[in-house]
């Protein structure tokens, strides 16, 4: 009979070895995984790269955002470039923290065993990159120790728990950390990444605010395009890896929805019925890009209105959804606005829990319009200027989805009106509610109105609208927001 174990510590040389199996680099010639490698760079990566870089700035970066968007390659691809850029491999860490074989060990403690391993002088600058970090308890104070205790190494942290990651890291990371969010992918890097950017799309003139505008080489292909982008395009490795883009039900809807419901940390909004919030996103998800108010969904949900309250700031908090809020047609925000719509912040969820769509289904239009939003989160300041607008005119209700309302001024800027149809070009009854809120204000611009195949200018009631194809209209905003400066 083999004598009890007395000592359960997981074996040093073990630990060794998985550090050694995880940063490969540290052998001469050798570098990040060739798969990772061979991923176009998300069009954050400059922009993440430059924070990285400012080395005299004693703050750890905290890369965070929604699951699977891409966080860990980007971490392996700034290994890449260091490496590229000269610096020695034996001088970047990377520690993914939910590898069992480092359970019981410290930041601090692993940190030493690399600093030890390589024998490296106290002067020597080092990158240590901490991924999936929210799997340690308290990592906000052991990171701004760590922060605090070595300024010569540069740290950098991923991970997805958004909800919990910006609140602790505000709480307890006070002028030590710098945020970077990762949304998902973006419909112009999801054609970049799916390769099909420079056959679908070419430049054309600027657009009449002034932006770099572009043309569809092929409007049917790129809708094709465009309606594989709502059903999976949302994650890199879907888009990456064919076995994913087959079912993205089986692979993503656990990972991406249920971890996030179930097991990220919502008991830090004081959720405890999780199968609940379950459900009620579910509900949400359906009804992506539809006004909703309290009143309904309580009496739906039969959840009490305070808690659906707490649920929806939890899920916008875990880049989940996005409220946005209801102006009348003198662009005012209503004061007991009981209505409010909720739009994915990512489109390619609803196709995880309800299965994929076609170009003719009839989620599209809620779907074309949940995804235009989600362009425009991608400039969190001007996202915030953004509204949809709804009066009655008579005994008719006229709406406007998109009205981009001027901070200083609160007059509106732009209006748009989303259609995946090019019915509204011989139905200018559709467009009344845009037509009135144009002509009663002085736009900065001309109204847009979106359409499935349809680029033109048209003359409406002596009043200039521009008509666009949605799906180049979704690359337009993306590939402006994100245009490197």
């Amino acid at each position: 009979m083999a004598p009890m174990a007395t000592d359960l510590q997981i074996p040093l040389h073990e630990v060794q070895r998985r550090l050694a199996l995880d940063n490969p680099w540290w052998k001469a010639g050798h570098g990040i995984d060739a798969e990772e490698a061979s991923w176009p760079r998300r069009a954050y990566f400059a922009r993440f790269l430059r924070l990285v870089a400012e080395t005299p700035v004693r703050r750890a970066v905290v890369l965070i955002g929604p699951r699977r968007v891409g966080k860990t390659v980007m971490l392996k691809q700034l290994v890449q470039r260091l490496l590229q850029d000269g610096v020695a491999g034996v001088q970047l860490l990377f520690l993914s923290i939910d590898t069992p074989l480092y359970s019981g060990y410290s930041l601090e403690r692993l940190l030493r065993l690399f600093v030890d391993l390589h024998r490296h002088p106290p002067e020597r600058p080092l990158w240590v990159l901490f991924d999936e970090i929210q799997y340690l308890k308290d990592w906000e104070v052991h990171l701004k120790s760590l922060v605090d205790s070595y300024p010569g190494i540069r740290f950098v942290a991923s991970g997805s728990a958004a909800a919990a990651l910006r609140m602790k890291s505000r709480d307890s990371g006070a002028g030590r950390f710098t945020e970077f969010m990762l949304p998902p992918l973006t419909f112009a890097e999801y054609l970049r990444f799916a390769g099909q950017e420079q056959a679908l799309i070419r430049e054309g003139e600027p657009s009449l605010a002034g932006t770099p505008g572009y043309l569809a080489t092929d409007i049917a292909a790129l809708n094709a395009e465009f309606v594989n982008y709502l059903n999976y395009g949302g994650f890199p490795e879907a888009v990456m890896n064919e076995a994913v883009r087959a079912n993205p039900e089986r692979f993503l809807r656990q990972d991406v929805v249920d971890k996030v419901l179930l097991k990220d940390l919502p008991s830090l909004y004081g959720i405890g019925d999780t199968q609940e919030l379950n459900r009620f996103f579910n509900v949400l998800a359906f009804n992506t890009g539809n006004e909703l108010s309290l009143d309904a969904l309580s009496q739906h949900s039969a959840i009490g209105k305070s808690k659906l309250g707490d649920y929806l700031e939890y899920l916008e908090a875990a880049f989940l959804i996005r409220r946005v809020h209801r102006i009348d047609d003198n662009a005012l925000r209503l004061q007991r606005a009981r209505t409010f719509k909720v739009y994915l912040t990512n489109p390619s969820i609803r196709a995880a829990l309800f299965g994929m769509i076609s170009a003719d289904d009839e989620a599209m239009g809620s779907l074309a319009e949940t995804a235009v939003w989600s362009q425009w989160l991608h400039d969190t300041e001007l996202s915030r200027s953004l509204h949809y607008a709804r009066w009655k005119a008579g005994r008719q209700d006229l709406e406007v989805d998109i009205v981009s309302v001027d901070p200083r001024t609160q007059k509106p800027r732009f209006a748009v009106e989303i259609k995946w149809s090019d019915r509204a070009l011989q139905a200018p009854a559709e467009l009344r509610g845009l037509r009135e809120l144009a002509s009663r204000h002085r736009l900065a611009r001309p109204p847009l109105v979106t359409t499935r195949s349809v680029s033109m200018q048209a003359e409406a009631s002596g009043l200039s609208i521009e008509f666009v194809p949605t799906a180049l209209h979704a690359y337009t905003i993306a590939r402006n927001l994100l245009r490197d400066p």
